[in-house]
């Protein structure tokens, strides 16, 4: 009688954290979770054409974890005006290209918005 109870009271546990588990992946796989992904291939947006480079940037960002981070990022990067960028995923680092000066505030920010952090921005 004693197994059978203790039985009951693990399979319960086990169950509610299954729930749980399931409830809380269902978002991951419709592409609603915290990281940005979900199914199929992330779509990276074609940088516009920018006139002559005046300022590259090197941007170090930390949080990205998949190709729809890379993809996002790249995508909010390049919506600025007179930025041509392109994120290197397997070093967590945005190349940006400007043909204007753009503020390391503005890159913070654009970045911060998809919930990531700037580690550092090197000026080149």
């Amino acid at each position: 009688m004693q197994a059978t109870i203790t039985n009951i009271i693990v399979i319960g546990i086990l169950v509610v954290i299954l729930f749980f588990a399931v409830k809380n992946t269902i978002p991951h796989f419709k592409g609603e979770s915290s990281c940005c992904g979900g199914g199929g291939k992330p779509k990276r947006n074609r940088p516009a054409k920018i006139g002559p480079v005046v300022a590259v940037k090197i941007v170090k960002i930390n949080g990205m974890s998949c190709e729809h981070c890379y993809a996002r990022v790249q995508n909010a990067l390049n919506s600025l005006e007179g930025v041509n960028a392109k994120v290197n995923g397997s070093r967590d680092v945005a190349v940006i290209k400007a043909d204007r000066e753009i503020s390391d505030e503005r890159i913070e920010e654009v970045i911060a918005e998809l919930g990531y952090a700037v580690a550092s921005i090197e000026t080149k």
